[in-house]
């Protein structure tokens, strides 16, 4: 993230935000907050110059060689003017004094815990300090002779210092030193921009010096290496430089904190002066780094501060970082979920916010999420965008009737009641019936189809139903005709119960609920007397709700209602007996002259279905209207079958038709008077000669033909005979050789089951005496005599067979051939 230009300097009592107000669209990662109690009160007297942190405790050195131990909101706790190893919840202490200056201390990492009690410090040599059996602190030289030790920083079983020349790393296990990084640039002082050393973890360690940033990492050297060398080494992973001096620097998970010291040309007197300070988070690449964030910190002095006036602690686990200066120490911490939403409702991306309020409502702290929804609400209404704040009122105002009916009133002050109309809740919660007639009467004022939507769509207990209809009324003595003002006055009588007036205003309307009001509230009373309305509007639907609630609406009183509208009262029968061909039979005389008049087509079915219908009046009238074909049908039907055809021949002069006729009449003196009809009439001759030969003998028609009368297709027509006589000849045939292939298959099946044994034992008896067929005494003979019924008896019971017909037969089987009783006669003879 770029610096953002400052517009006016922002000092610390007025802001705790230590960077610049951000104008980009980057959200910040880090806050800021001055340490202030304690901490203001040691750097009005003296000067910071270093500080490490401890779990809760931070420890701040100052110029004078005081030591302050404060708590994580500067309050100071301690005070020591020596070097000093303390413990912080125990009473163990070591005080030393020194012949030369102290520049930096490192504690062992489990100094407590650890059994192990050793500290280094450094100054002209690295001296570590380790307490005897004697409980003695025993001091020994780790280095020395390569300048003054500016940095220490232990970690694990590794301590890295820097001195003039570079970095070390010494192996405290086996007490050998494992590298040596020296310094890229040799041109800067070492006291004027000293080292900066961080730990990432026990084997990682991030160097930065000047404008270079090293991260190095700590490896076990392979067996086959080994010889005189150390058993680690170290390898440089990401080396890169940067357009600024580096005054301390902390990782950040996979990145990099730098506190960054800046040198600026001024504008006033183009003369090089101190800018402020920045902290940058980067993440490293292998030979360069890309920026995440960067942001210029005001701290107090900072135009008078050097490079190394400026120092970077961090806690671990806590992702906090304490900024060092001589005459301020500034903390510096990731951003919560408050703090993004807090940035997110500085640059008006309210629905942002909500959705991260949302997600993190179990953990933010400072925001509700109600709050930024009404916000949003209202930034939306400024933006004059009504109809999304309006669909935002559903999600954000929930159940909370008061807010509502609240936001209901801002939008009817400003004239936007239709677009919030879509989103008020109409169940669960409801509102007050003054809100929803509140809307209702802004839609009737100017939006008529708008007020018929609104009155379909909600239901009829949300609003006082007398009042709208009123309302409605109203408005229709000025325009009496509207049609959407009466289909939604009708809804509403329909809403109030008052069934009859709605059932009013839709038959006037011809609307296609009308139908469905009917059914759904039982109105059949109140249609009595509006039937042929109804026939008028849909006869097919009226007719079919008419015949299914007859229970309601008798037969009798529809064609009553019918009378003066013969063509519904037709519509109406009809479709009665196409249902039940006998409910309706005291109209079917009635009808014949209906389907008559109105549906000739289906007069035939009907004569044809219909066994109440009086034939003589059906006959007049058929003749009447020259309705030939149904005269026809009706003459058969009374039995008077030569005139019928004669109707046929001289009316319709169909020979086809006559011949259809008389093959279903089936009656040979018709085909008589047929013939004789015919035979001086050549067309009519053809047309027999081609359809009579399975009927009547064609032979008695030729011989009739008079010598010398041309005959059309005569040829064809005799061919045809012949062919369909040989066609016959050819079925008698076949029909022939079919029969004796069956009967012979079947003989030879009977034969072969005939053959087969019968099963003769003691469970059978004889079906004469009903005694067992076969004697109890097996050396006794007996007849037994066993037909192909499977009838069994002994042949002493068997009558003695005629001479003069001496095959004997199974008398149960020939007495049911002969009638009942034959049997019995037979056995007595």
């Amino acid at each position: 993230m770029a610096e953002a230009e400052e517009k006016e300097p922002v000092s610390m009592e007025e802001s705790t935000d230590e960077s610049e107000e951000d104008e980009s669209e980057e959200e910040p990662k880090l806050k800021y907050e001055r340490l202030t109690n304690g901490v203001s009160e040691i750097l009005q007297k003296d000067v910071a110059s270093c500080m490490t942190v401890h779990e809760k405790f931070l420890a701040l050195g100052t110029h004078y060689g005081k030591v302050y131990l404060l708590d994580v909101q500067g309050n100071i706790t301690q005070k020591f003017d020596v070097v000093q190893v303390c413990g912080l919840y125990s009473g163990e202490e070591f005080l030393e004094t020194f012949d030369c200056p102290i520049k930096i201390v490192a504690v062992h990492p489990q100094f407590v815990k650890s059994p192990c009690k050793q500290f280094v410090t450094g100054g002209k040599k690295l001296l570590l300090y380790d307490k005897n059996w004697m409980n003695r602190w025993k001091p020994s030289v780790l280095h020395e002779g390569e300048g003054n030790i500016r940095n220490v920083k232990w970690r694990g079983h590794l301590i890295a210092w820097a001195n003039n020349m570079g970095v070390k790393i010494l192996d405290m296990i086996s007490k050998q030193r494992i590298t040596n990084v020296p310094r890229d640039n040799i041109s800067l002082r070492p006291d004027m921009y000293p080292c900066s050393l961080c730990w990432k973890d026990n084997l990682t360690l991030i160097i930065g010096w000047g404008n270079s940033v090293k991260i190095c990492s700590v490896k076990e050297r392979h067996a086959s290496e080994m010889r005189d060398l150390p058993s680690r080494y170290v390898e440089i992973v990401f080396q890169f430089e940067t357009e600024f001096y580096i005054s301390g620097l902390a990782p950040l998970c996979d990145q990099l904190v730098i506190l960054s010291y800046v040198k600026e040309i001024s504008e006033k007197t183009e003369t090089e002066c101190c800018a402020r300070p920045r902290l940058d988070i980067i993440q490293p690449l292998p030979e360069s780094f890309e920026e995440i964030s960067s942001d210029a910190l005001t701290v107090r002095g900072f135009q008078e501060n050097e490079c190394r006036d400026y120092h970077l602690e961090y806690s671990e686990g806590e992702s906090l970082f304490y900024i060092i200066s001589p005459r301020d120490v500034v903390v510096a911490k990731e951003r919560d979920q408050d703090d993004h939403i807090d940035w997110l409702l500085e640059k008006k991306k309210y629905e942002e916010a909500l959705m991260a309020a949302e997600i993190s409502q179990k953990t933010i702290k400072k925001h509700k999420i109600l709050d930024i929804g009404l916000a949003y609400i209202n930034h939306l209404m400024e933006k004059r965008d009504y109809d999304l704040a309006a669909r935002k009122c559903q999600k954000i105002l929930g159940k909370n009737t008061d807010l509502w009916e609240f936001e209901v009133y801002k939008f009817k002050e400003i004239g936007q009641l239709k677009a919030i109309s879509p989103y008020l809740p109409r169940r669960d919660p409801i509102l007050k019936p003054l809100i929803y007639e509140m809307v209702l009467h802004e839609f009737l004022e100017s939006d008529y189809e708008g007020f018929a939507t609104l009155i379909k769509e909600w239901p009829g207990d949300l609003y006082n139903n007398a009042i709208i209809v009123q309302a409605v009324v109203d408005h229709l003595k000025k325009d009496p005709q509207n049609r959407t003002l009466l289909r939604t006055l009708a809804e509403l009588y329909t809403y109030d119960q008052r069934y009859g007036k709605a059932l009013e205003i839709y038959l006037t309307l011809r609307h296609k609920d009308v139908f469905q009001l009917i059914h759904k509230h039982n109105l059949f009373s109140s249609i009595r007397d509006k039937i042929v309305l109804l026939m008028d509007f849909d006869s097919e639907k009226a007719v079919d709700m008419l015949l299914d609630n007859e229970a309601k609406i008798s037969i009798d009183k529809v064609v009553e209602e019918l009378e003066n509208r013969p063509e519904l009262q037709h519509v109406y029968l009809h479709k009665l007996f196409k249902r039940d061909h006998h409910k309706g039979q005291r109209y079917h005389e009635k009808q014949i002259s209906l389907y008559a008049e109105y549906d000739r087509p289906n007069l035939l079915p009907f004569l044809r279905d219909s066994t109440h219908c009086p034939l003589e009046k059906a006959l007049e009238i058929c003749q009447q209207r020259n309705f030939v074909e149904e005269t026809v049908y009706l003459l058969s039907r009374m039995g008077n079958s030569r005139s019928a055809l004669k109707m046929i021949m001289e009316e319709l002069h169909d020979v086809d038709k006559a011949i259809e006729f008389a093959k279903e009449q089936d009656d040979g003196e018709l085909w008589e008077d047929l013939i004789l009809y015919s035979i001086d009439k050549p067309p009519f001759i053809t047309g027999l000669l081609n359809n009579i030969g399975t009927h009547v003998d064609p032979i008695l028609l030729i011989h009739r033909i008079k010598e010398g009368m041309e005959i059309p297709n005569l040829r064809d027509s005799l061919v045809k005979i012949l062919q369909d006589y040989n066609l016959q000849i050819l079925l008698r045939e076949g029909c022939k050789k079919i029969l004796v292939a069956d009967s012979l298959s079947l003989l030879k099946k009977m034969h072969r089951t005939q053959m087969k044994g019968v099963l003769v034992d003691e469970e059978n008896i004889c079906e004469s005496c009903l005694s067992p067929i076969l004697p109890s005494d097996a050396s006794k003979s007996i007849s037994v005599m066993v037909f192909h019924c499977r009838h069994m008896f002994h042949k002493d019971c068997l009558p003695v067979p005629n001479t003069a017909f001496p095959v004997q037969f199974c008398n149960i089987c020939s007495a049911k051939h002969r009638g009942p009783g034959s049997a019995i006669l037979e056995m007595k003879k």
